[in-house]
């Protein structure tokens, strides 16, 4: 489909829902996208590359997504969808995304979905978190570049945040909430509603904003568990991987593993676990003028094996 607006692209992405399923492949160019793109089940939206641009337009704050907020892209309720090979601009610096709805959907949201994947697409100028997955199980999100670029506009202006949901891969991307000053935690796990459990962190490059950390486990009413942090690059960030709680310190985190990351250029800890703690093994890690590794005590609890170290 060669570059046009919102409307082309959702009609497009409907027609392909009625055939059963399929790919709404897009060229390169700028889209216009007047109004959120409300994916289906069964349906790819693929660009061509960081040159396929989906751009908000002046207007499209006159619209609102599913839940009253403002994505760019929803997977509202679908299943067994992909995102994939484009950039997706929520102009932000031009647009006053300071409004209602603000924070109730995000730039890239995988919604209540199954089998969904966002993978190779990069994210510029949010005015909310950048990509996220909530109340959603088997996903996927690979590859992907987010950036947070203003200054004195915006808060909670997080990377990549995992919501209520479970059994998932975050993996391989590129994370940078720290260009501006207004960016927050680069990767989130939260607990509001569901637990968060069987998520996998590997091998991704962050740098958290001013305003959070590296990694935040999130927690609010409900547990956090099974969660594995591996061989990720943790850089220039406030801290490295922390807890929070918004709800008490009643709910548990349990069975996290935090496993040959690198922790380099932080301004404190390189992990600073708090709160009603089992089985938190931080283990065989590299740190490089960077806090140390903090763990309050807990069943099963482990920190060995972790090395000052700046080799690359």
């Amino acid at each position: 489909m060669n570059a046009g607006d919102s409307a082309t692209v959702q009609k497009a992405i409907d027609n392909a829902a009625a055939g059963g399923g399929g790919i709404v492949q897009l060229s390169a160019g700028q889209f216009d996208i007047h109004e959120p793109l409300v994916l289906k089940s069964n349906v790819a939206l693929k660009g061509s590359g960081p040159g396929t641009v989906l751009k908000a337009s002046p207007r499209f704050l006159r619209s609102k997504g599913p839940l009253g907020g403002h994505p760019l892209i929803t997977t509202y309720g679908a299943q067994n969808v992909t995102i994939a090979d484009l950039t997706a601009d929520q102009s932000g610096d031009v647009l006053d995304g300071n409004v209602s709805g603000r924070l109730k959907e995000y730039l890239v949201d995988v919604r209540h979905s199954t089998n969904a994947v966002v993978e190779a697409v990069a994210t510029k100028n949010p005015f909310t978190y950048s990509i996220a997955v909530v109340g959603s199980s088997n996903f996927c999100v690979r590859n992907n570049s987010t950036v947070a670029t203003s200054n004195g506009e915006y808060d909670q202006l997080d990377g990549i945040h995992i919501t209520d949901s479970h059994s998932g891969l975050v993996v391989g991307n590129h994370v940078d909430q720290r260009q501006g000053k207004d960016g927050d935690d680069g990767l989130v796990a939260q607990t509001i509603g569901s637990a968060v459990y069987d998520v996998v962190y590997r091998d991704n490059d962050v740098r958290g904003g001013s305003h959070g950390a590296g990694m935040q486990l999130a927690v609010s009413g409900k547990e956090i568990y099974n969660i594995t942090i591996e061989n990720n690059r943790f850089w220039g960030s406030p801290s490295g991987i922390r807890t929070g709680y918004y709800d008490g310190e009643s709910q548990a985190v349990h069975d996290v593993i935090v496993r040959g990351n690198f922790f380099v250029d932080l301004d404190g800890a390189s992990t600073s676990f708090s709160g009603q703690l089992e089985n938190i093994q931080v283990v065989d890690n590299r740190f490089c003028r960077s806090g140390d590794f903090k763990v309050a005590d807990g069943p099963k609890n482990l920190v060995a094996r972790n090395e000052a170290s700046c080799e690359q």
